[in-house]
């Protein structure tokens, strides 16, 4: 049997075509779009929480979705190994369900940000980054105004510690500075997994940069992320 990923589409999801269509026709993996309330996991080998603005973010963004019915069919897949990718919106609904440590707020320069940036890889050791070699650098657009990566003093030392920082904000040779941050991390942080590895929160939309054609630095390297994720699957 193939693989076989679902996308959670929310209301106020918008990048949730964008998705199926990178698995569909750039990746090749067989891909759902499936409504939130109608969400079942037993044929599904992975899911993925799509950019976009769930429930239009009212409250705070992420918060109303991670109370939907399909967030723990997501919990009890994660538990089960399975991978679950939370990108832009999806990473703030991650986080407000408690499948990743931390908050996401408004972005310090207190306006929506929506540009291209660099992030260097931290780990390798993901369902989504292995594929990728540690330090290097990938090019990958944003969007979004609660960006930014929020955590108390001692739970960043055990994301250090615990190798869960996945990627960072950074420049084009991989310096992390505070100049590369368009949102003001906590640590430059664009991406984390929980301790099993296989959920990925990120702010960066990969699916935006994995094809050259709709990249105006010809950029696909949002499709390492998606190949991570085949590469997990088909060694399982």
């Amino acid at each position: 049997m193939g693989i076989k990923v679902a996308v959670i589409q929310f209301p106020g999801s918008n990048c949730d075509l964008d998705t199926v269509y990178v698995l569909k026709n750039v990746m090749h993996i067989d891909a759902d779009l499936i409504w939130h309330a109608y969400f079942k996991d037993a044929e599904f080998d992975a899911a993925i929480l799509p950019g976009g603005f769930s429930y239009g973010d009212h409250l705070r963004a992420g918060i109303i979705a991670a109370y939907s019915p399909a967030m723990q069919i997501i919990k009890e897949m994660a538990k089960e190994g399975k991978p679950i990718l939370g990108i832009c919106n999806g990473f703030q609904i991650l986080v407000e369900s408690g499948l990743l440590p931390g908050a996401l707020l408004q972005n310090d320069c207190l306006t929506f940000v929506c540009k291209w940036v660099y992030l260097r890889t931290e780990s390798s050791n993901s369902a989504f980054s292995n594929r990728i070699k540690k330090g290097t650098v990938l090019r990958i657009p944003i969007a979004h105004g609660e960006g930014r990566y929020f955590n108390s003093e001692k739970a960043l030392k055990e994301l250090n510690e615990n190798d869960q920082i996945i990627f960072r904000y950074s420049d084009a040779k991989g310096n992390v500075t505070s100049e590369a941050n368009p949102n003001g991390a906590f640590e430059n942080i664009a991406g984390i997994c929980n301790l099993d590895r296989n959920v990925l929160g990120m702010m960066p939309h990969p699916e935006r940069a994995s094809e050259p054609i709709i990249s105006p630095f010809h950029s696909n390297d949002g499709i390492f992320i998606f190949e991570s994720l085949r590469h997990f699957l088909e060694g399982k």
